[in-house]
């Protein structure tokens, strides 16, 4: 069963959360050739404050 784990800076709406959850299991899907029912994606959502880029955090950049 693949695990499909993901972090992101929060900020998407539950439409484009959906979108990525679909496209993550049509390409496991589709390269690994598991059943659908198989895959599992989570999604974790960071907040802007807790994600640093370059040294800055991503709520101040």
């Amino acid at each position: 069963m693949p695990i499909i784990d993901v972090t992101l800076i929060e900020g998407r709406d539950n439409k484009q959360k959906r979108a990525l959850i679909e496209a993550l299991t049509d390409a496991a899907e589709k390269s690994i050739g598991v059943p659908r029912q198989a895959i599992r994606v989570i999604i974790r959502e960071v907040p802007g404050a807790h994600f640093g880029v370059a040294g800055v955090p991503k709520s101040e950049g």
